[in-house]
């Protein structure tokens, strides 16, 4: 059974820092995708960045490239997102997400078949 468990939202003000964690068990092999999504009040849930398992190549939404950073630790099983230079509008729920790699593009949320229950973000203006 695959369980993804994100850790470390909370609230920051706007210019700080935030790390989210997603502990990632039942997983099979390396050929997974993880990937973070957020949703905001009154907004889908968009894509925010993406690393392949096996080959730690990563993509990001243009609204966070150069400030969001995501990694993964394979002792670990565990993926993370580093936010820096945080603004207002990055408030929303975070979720954690995995899909193996060949199940279609990494930016739709419905290519991925786990899910973790989602952490909150608040950036304070």
């Amino acid at each position: 059974q695959v369980q993804l468990v994100e850790s470390g939202g909370g609230l920051v003000q706007a210019g700080g820092s935030l790390r989210l964690s997603c502990a990632a068990s039942g997983l099979i092999g390396s050929t997974y995708t993880m990937a973070w999504f957020r949703l905001a009040p009154g907004k889908e849930r968009d894509f925010v960045a993406v690393i392949r398992w096996s080959a730690g190549s990563t993509n990001y939404a243009d609204s966070v490239k150069g400030r969001f950073t995501i990694a993964r630790d394979n002792a670990k099983n565990t993926v993370y997102l580093q936010m820096n230079s945080l603004k207002p509008e990055d408030t929303a729920v975070y979720y954690c997400a995995a899909k193996p790699a060949y199940y279609g593009d990494y930016v739709p949320s419905s290519n991925y078949p786990y899910w973790g229950q989602g952490t909150q973000v608040t950036v304070s203006s």
